[in-house]
């Protein structure tokens, strides 16, 4: 990318308060304080609800080819990784696993994921069968990681990923909420952490967003399985730390908020409207965030395919 590219790049840096453009603002860059290091490139990809109907076997293998042309040292990935897990029993996402993990593998960098509220196997059965005693074991085992939430460094950054998704007795199904033993973690971790070592922070849900006031009205109320409901819990530990970047999902639109020094980034959705094309005005696509010492780059990228869901 040239000088003269990144200079027509939307300039957010300095905004008072918090600013948002939703609905695929395809690029963007902003002062930061970054690694000293060498630039660090990130694919960020979410919501890929993995199945095998429609072709999406086909989709996946091209959003695939499409995160490795960009060359990234670090992709992550931001939940719903497979779909419907989280009412149906585990031999019937069994074959979803299947169709994301042959995409998962055929990524060249390596792969951090989150968990999402799909990927929950067995919470609430529809089909009549027993509740999972452990609804996350199936997603541990198949990431092969030791527990839903942890951390990664990656060339002088810190990334933290949650798991934000609390199964409750509601009509609700899920509430999006970091428990304490989270918060009591994260707490000791960035007790560890220095206060300029910048920190991206990694979730589901989204700790921050105007999707709803913007598609419902001013006064919309996000419903408490669409939003992490303590985002101010999460939010007031990095008070004294250099948190740069969220990066989230579950809303399957692109956008970007700027509040004091931190950037949200919702990341849209590699199935985009559940498979069936786009979804307020964001197309199947992932982002690319480029993290360098005085700034960061993001653009929102289309893998291309052509929705063949009826």
């Amino acid at each position: 990318m040239s000088d003269t590219t990144r200079r027509r790049f939307l300039h957010v840096a300095g905004l008072a308060g918090a600013a948002a453009v939703c609905g695929l603002p395809s690029r963007a860059a902003w002062t930061a304080r970054g690694a000293a290091r060498r630039s660090l490139r990130v694919v960020f990809y979410t919501d890929v609800h993995a199945r095998t109907e429609w072709e999406t076997p086909r989709a996946l293998a091209q959003a695939a080819a499409a995160i490795n042309r960009e060359c990234p040292d670090l992709v992550i990935a931001g939940g719903d990784l497979i779909t419907d897990g989280f009412q149906s029993a585990a031999e019937t996402v069994e074959p979803r696993w299947d169709a994301y993990l042959t995409m998962h593998r055929a990524i060249d960098a390596p792969v951090e994921a989150a968990i999402g509220n799909h990927d929950l196997v067995a919470a609430r059965p529809e089909d009549g069968t027993e509740p999972s005693s452990d609804p996350r074991q199936i997603f541990r085992t198949k990431l092969g990681v030791e527990r839903t939430w942890r951390m990664v460094n990656a060339d002088g950054y810190r990334l933290f990923l949650l798991d934000a998704v609390a199964v409750s007795n509601d009509e609700l199904k899920y509430h999006g909420r970091v428990a304490q033993e989270q918060l009591d973690w994260l707490r000791t971790e960035l007790d560890r952490t220095d206060a300029d070592t910048p920190v991206v922070l990694v979730t589901h849900l989204p700790l921050l967003t105007t999707f709803y006031q913007a598609t419902e009205g001013a006064s919309a109320v996000p419903p408490a399985n669409r939003v992490i409901v303590n985002n101010r819990d999460v939010l007031e530990l990095f008070t004294d730390h250099n948190l740069l970047l969220v990066l989230q999902g579950h809303l399957h639109v692109d956008e970007l908020i700027r509040r004091h020094d931190t950037t949200f980034i919702t990341g849209g959705a590699v199935c985009g409207k559940w498979w069936r094309g786009s979804w307020h005005g964001t197309p199947e696509g992932f982002g690319v965030v480029t993290l360098r010492p005085d700034r960061v780059e993001w653009e929102y990228r289309t893998t291309g395919w052509e929705a063949k869901r009826p």
